[in-house]
């Protein structure tokens, strides 16, 4: 079985997007904007809920349509960051027609610099901002994350990345070629990062775009 088949019979099978969520799809559709799609979307949502989130924090939020499947699985807030401010106001309009945008927090800016302002902690974070940055996020919202809690990365196996590299450099130890792209980097990067960190348990889900999951198995400040 190919892996063709193996999306479609996910796609099948899987979430449904809202009536919003829909125009969300739409828009990314018709203007080439990347999002993570509803099966990576589904494992939001079901983040959310496992960890009955209180708050959600977004490392690049685009117009808002991950934080939407955050909020349907009932967090309490989401902090969305966005450097594109535009972009954050048409967050603003569809989570607000959705009804749920007294539950999202609007913050202009790049997220590096944003998350020093929360204390945390954050029951579930997405770092879907600047691969080569990716890592740096990793390491601002790692004490905040409370054990039990998920750090979720986008692009492990689609985007702006070559996945024949970064297969030969995990599986066969092959490093990467020296025009390697800069997210090729920030995400070979970010892997190694993450696995080298006591304090998580990390594996990459081949859904939507690939996401890192990292799992918090120590409490803070005890590793």
């Amino acid at each position: 079985m190919d892996l063709e088949t193996v999306e479609r019979y996910v796609r099948a099978t899987g979430a449904s997007h809202s009536e919003i969520q829909a125009e969300m799809a739409d828009y990314a559709d018709e203007n080439g904007f990347p999002i993570i799609g509803p099966d990576a979307g589904a494992v939001l949502r079901m983040l959310a809920r496992l960890t009955d989130a209180g708050r959600v924090f977004e490392f690049g939020s685009g117009y808002g349509y991950s934080a939407s499947w955050f909020l349907a699985g009932g967090a309490d807030e989401v902090v969305l960051t966005e450097i594109d401010d535009d972009e954050l106001e048409m967050a603003r309009e569809f989570l607000d027609r959705a009804g749920v945008a007294e539950r999202a927090r609007f913050e202009h800016g790049d997220a590096l610099e944003l998350v020093e302002a929360y204390g945390g902690p954050f029951d579930v974070v997405l770092i879907d901002h600047d691969k080569p940055r990716y890592a740096q996020g990793f390491d601002k919202a790692r004490e905040k994350v409370p054990e039990g809690g998920v750090i979720v990365a986008d692009n492990m196996t689609r985007g702006p990345i070559d996945l024949d590299a970064l297969t030969a450099y995990f599986a066969d130890e092959e490093p990467l070629p020296d025009d390697a792209s800069d997210g090729t980097e920030g995400i070979a990067d970010y892997v190694e990062h993450v696995h080298a960190d006591p304090a998580f348990e990390s594996f990459v889900l081949p859904v939507g775009s690939g996401l890192c999951l990292s799992t918090r198995v120590t409490p803070r400040g005890e590793e």
